[in-house]
């Protein structure tokens, strides 16, 4: 990629806030500036001002070794911020009414002695862009083209005044000089805008412009005389390629000018450990990271193959090196320290695990609701887990109160024309999506807020006997289904929306908009995660997260934790519930067959249920208040029917609350303890274990679990050397633990301890019990 020479730009007219610079005006994305527009450069041009930020996972997912923030310091390396490059270059003076390229501007600009003095303080007429004949502010053109291959380019005004003459077409002339006018009459539309060539007398207007297939139409009209086709051109990062396609004309300011494509995380334990930051943070971490990577390519270049074997123990010897010097930089316990690098690098790339895949949902669902109880003091991420006794609400099994929660948002990508979702891009080869870095890049622009949230988990029981032998919710769900199969997301991707989804989905709306109501934010800085997953797919998951993610550095303005409490929340879901029986457009949209992009929405629209699409995971469709509280044609179907407008029976069914009383002791895991061992065989992992076995019964368990270690493939990989605490007694051992799963294995040495875990609320396996097989032991595995 060529890199230019880099114009440092006024920090104050000529600067975005992070968020905008990873979302709407991300790399590729045009910002109108004062004084004039400019479209956001390649990451590689502003990397060295970024602040690096960190998510373990989402690191993994994207292959990359950090996200980069934008900096928003006056002084240091942060001071340049983003980068920017000249896009659009048609600029024409409202006095003279000349229309040209920006390079014929400022050429004019450099030899016009009456600029003289200009160009000592403003040599690229960056400050201001003005004629310098007229001495007026230039106006950039409305309009460009852009191809479905995120290609985009200036309109071809030259070929256009040409092909379209009013009196005929003619060939374009040697040296063309263009005028841009506007008729006096603002009723005119594209007729009263008028593009001439002073040198050969072309004139034509911009009817047609926008039509379907113009451009292609015209080159038909014309024999392909003058070439419409894509230029292939990516001017943020400099670049041409061929392109065979035709550009679509569009507005500068059209919402179809770009679409960003980001992916996000929550960070939860225990990569949000303190400690882990500090580590991620250090100096010697950075060192550890090049250094892993230079020797990495250096094994690379080798003329002869390089197994993983060699590869891993390049690392482990790297990390063993620089976990001494992290340790002196931050003051913390070198062992610790290697556990967390060695959890970092471990593990090879699963194509599988993606932002949107049911494991990678399944890791935040369990942290969210408790079942993996991580002690994370001081962290990032705190959850209070609260007794469901005390709310009361019907078909409600768990809420937790998340007091502290960090997301991270990172751009991968764009496309034009065609909103794209991460996920479609993953699994569908005909997507068009740019992606923003070069191969060799390792990072992605991205950026990281704080918040605060509640998660409210369902009754799957309750669901599952609401959605079947339920005949018109089935013909409502097929009827959404049939809408988005029609649609252009269906033609790109197969999903099923189910009944569960449509519900939980439009829970969350619902709750959202009573939440804003309630404490004062605005819908806009609340956001939603969805957690939906059949017991067929491997995860049962019916939950959702409605958080805060809007704040600064240091978090948001609380409040939303406080709505969650037994003696406020209660009346929100009631009211949020209730306000969802009428809608300002019933009963059109209570009787709507499809509405919204698509009609991917039935009883939805934005007087009862949308919400703002930066607050929803998919972008304000799959909704229908129809699954919650019914319809006018069938109000019986709705989730919660039974309790519209009868506020006394307002309460949870007696049976529910028996149901989810825990009477196991809840037990909880020590982060940053243990090593992770996805990257490890099976066989490999049992034969480790052998050598410690005491007794005929444990020896002979574990040779039978390594002759068939590769049943065991297709399951959640364990974590060994683990520590456990019950009830805020002393630390215990555990020799492997599979947290999705809430299974520990223990060794007859650990005999103490397994007596100490079996109350607890993990299922527990004994190794010198006869009792049990391998056949045993998978079968408690969940499948990865």
């Amino acid at each position: 990629m060529k890199i230019k020479e880099k114009i440092k730009l006024n920090k104050v007219t000529h600067s975005v806030r992070a968020s905008q610079a990873v979302l709407q005006y991300g790399v590729g994305a045009m910002v109108d500036f004062p004084e004039q527009t400019l479209m956001t450069a390649a990451p590689e041009t502003w990397e060295s001002s970024v602040i690096e930020i960190h998510d373990e996972r989402l690191e993994k997912v994207l292959k990359v070794d950090f996200f980069g923030m934008p900096g928003s310091g006056d002084e240091g390396r942060y001071q340049n911020g983003v980068s920017y490059v000249r896009f659009p270059e048609w600029y024409f003076c409202p006095k003279c009414r000349r229309f040209k390229p920006l390079k014929q501007w400022i050429n004019e600009f450099t030899n016009s002695p009456k600029m003289k003095k200009t160009r000592e303080n403003d040599p690229y007429m960056v400050k201001r862009l003005r004629c310098p004949t007229c001495f007026q502010d230039l106006v950039v053109a409305r309009i460009v083209v852009a191809c479905p291959h995120g290609h985009i380019d200036d309109f071809p005004w030259v070929k256009w005044v040409h092909a379209k003459n009013s009196f005929g077409s003619k060939k374009i002339c040697d040296h063309p000089e263009l005028k841009f006018t506007t008729s006096a009459s603002s009723t005119e539309g594209l007729e009263g805008l008028t593009v001439s060539c002073t040198s050969c007398n072309c004139r034509t207007t911009l009817r047609g412009a926008f039509d379907k297939g113009a451009l292609q139409n015209l080159d038909k009209l014309t024999g392909s005389e003058y070439n419409f086709t894509c230029t292939g051109r990516h001017p943020w990062k400099n670049q041409r390629e061929l392109c065979i396609e035709y550009p679509h004309v569009l507005q500068r300011g059209s919402s179809s000018v770009y679409f960003p494509i980001s992916v996000s995380s929550l960070v939860i334990p225990p990569y949000s450990s303190i400690l882990t930051g500090q580590v991620q943070n250090s100096i010697a971490f950075s060192d550890l990271r090049k250094a892993i990577t230079d020797s990495l390519k250096t094994l690379s270049s080798l003329p002869i193959p390089v197994t993983q074997e060699i590869k891993e123990g390049v690392i482990k010897e790297k990390i063993s090196e620089f976990s001494k010097k992290i340790s002196m930089e931050i003051g913390k316990k070198e062992d610790q320290i290697k556990t967390i690098l060695e959890r970092k690098w471990s593990g090879g790339s699963d194509p599988e695990y993606t932002t949107t895949s049911i494991k990678y949902r399944a890791e935040e669902y369990s942290a969210l609701n408790g079942e993996v109880v991580i002690e994370d003091k001081g962290g990032e991420f705190i959850r209070e887990g609260t007794d469901i006794d005390d709310y009361d609400i019907p078909f409600v099994r768990n809420i937790s109160l998340i007091h502290k929660v960090r997301e991270v948002q990172a751009l991968v990508g764009f496309s034009r024309l065609e909103p794209v979702d991460s996920d479609i891009i993953a699994d569908n080869s005909k997507i068009s999506a740019v992606n923003i870095k070069e191969d060799d890049t390792r990072w992605y622009p991205g950026y990281e807020v704080r918040g605060e949230g509640i998660f409210i988990e369902f009754d799957e029981d309750a669901i599952n006997e609401w959605r079947n032998n339920n005949e018109k919710l089935f013909n409502r769900v097929k009827l959404l289904n049939d809408n988005y199969r029609k649609s252009y997301y269906g033609s790109l991707k197969d999903r099923e929306i189910t009944a569960k989804f449509l519900l939980l989905h439009t829970l969350s709306h619902l709750l959202m908009k009573q939440l804003s109501f309630e404490c004062g934010y605005s819908i806009a800085s609340l956001k939603e995660r969805i957690y939906c997953c059949e017991p067929s797919q491997g995860r049962n998951m019916s939950g959702v997260f409605i958080y805060t993610a809007s704040g600064d550095s240091e978090g948001t303005m609380g409040g939303l934790v406080r709505q969650g409490r037994p003696d406020v929340f209660p009346g929100i879901f009631r009211k949020a519930i209730e306000a969802a029986v009428t809608c300002s457009n019933d009963p059109v949209c209570s009787l709507s067959q499809g509405q919204g992009r698509d009609s991917l929405n039935l009883s939805a629209c934005y007087s009862c249920t949308l919400v703002p699409e930066t607050s929803c995971e998919e972008f304000n469709v799959f909704l229908d208040r129809g699954s919650v509280i019914g319809t006018f044609e069938n109000p019986e179907i709705g989730f919660y029917s039974s309790y519209v407008g009868t506020k006394d029976k307002w309460k949870a069914p007696t049976k529910l609350h028996k149901n989810i009383i825990k009477e196991k002791t809840p037990i909880c895991i020590i982060t940053d303890y243990g090593m992770d061992l996805s990257g490890s065989t099976y066989e490999s992992i049992w034969k480790n274990l052998i050598q410690f076995a005491d007794n005929t019964n444990e020896k002979a368990l574990l040779k039978c679990l390594i002759e068939n270690g590769k049943e065991f493939e297709k399951s959640e990989k364990p974590r060994s050397g683990a520590t456990f605490c019950i009830s805020d007694k002393k630390n215990l051992g555990v020799d492997l633990i599979w947290t999705e799963s809430k299974v520990m294995f223990f060794l007859c040495e650990n005999e103490d301890e397994y007596i100490s875990a079996k109350d607890g609320d993990w299922k527990c396996i004994y190794a010198g019990d006869e009792a049990v097989t391998w056949k045993t032991i998978k079968s408690m595995l969940k499948e990865n």
